[in-house]
C-alpha cells in the first residue's frame, strides 16, 4: 500500500474524457515509457475483469458519483523510477500525459 498510496500519486489528466466518447473501452492501446523507453504495452482487452465486472464489483462496496474515476491496475512491466526521470503514459482515442519524477525537497 505505501507504493502506491504516496501524496502526488495516481495523475490523471491534462483532461478526463467522458465515456459516450469511447465507442469501445476494450479496445484501447495503452503504453508507458520511462525516459523514452517503453516499459509497458497492452490493449484494455487483456483487462482481467471487463469494465462492466469492476464497477458492478465496486459498486456492491462503495457508491460512485458523476466524475470519479477508477483505477484498473497496470499491465506487465513495472519498474524502479528515480528523480529526474520522464514518464510518458498514452492511451489511444485519449491522449499522453507526460510527467518528470521529483523529490520533494
Amino acid at each position: 500500500m505505501r507504493s502506491k498510496s504516496i501524496d502526488t500519486f495516481c495523475p490523471v489528466g491534462p483532461w478526463v474524457v467522458p465515456k459516450q466518447f469511447i465507442p469501445d473501452p476494450h479496445q484501447l492501446d495503452i503504453s508507458l515509457s520511462v525516459n523514452g523507453q517503453i516499459r509497458q504495452k497492452s490493449r484494455t482487452a487483456h483487462l482481467i475483469f471487463s469494465i462492466p465486472q469492476t464497477i458492478e464489483y465496486i459498486t456492491k462496496h462503495f457508491t460512485l458519483l458523476p466524475g470519479d474515476i477508477i483505477a484498473t491496475g497496470t499491465p506487465e512491466g513495472i519498474g524502479a523510477i528515480k528523480a529526474g526521470d520522464t514518464v510518458e503514459a498514452s492511451i489511444s482515442n485519449i491522449g499522453t500525459l507526460v510527467n518528470q519524477i521529483v523529490r520533494e525537497q
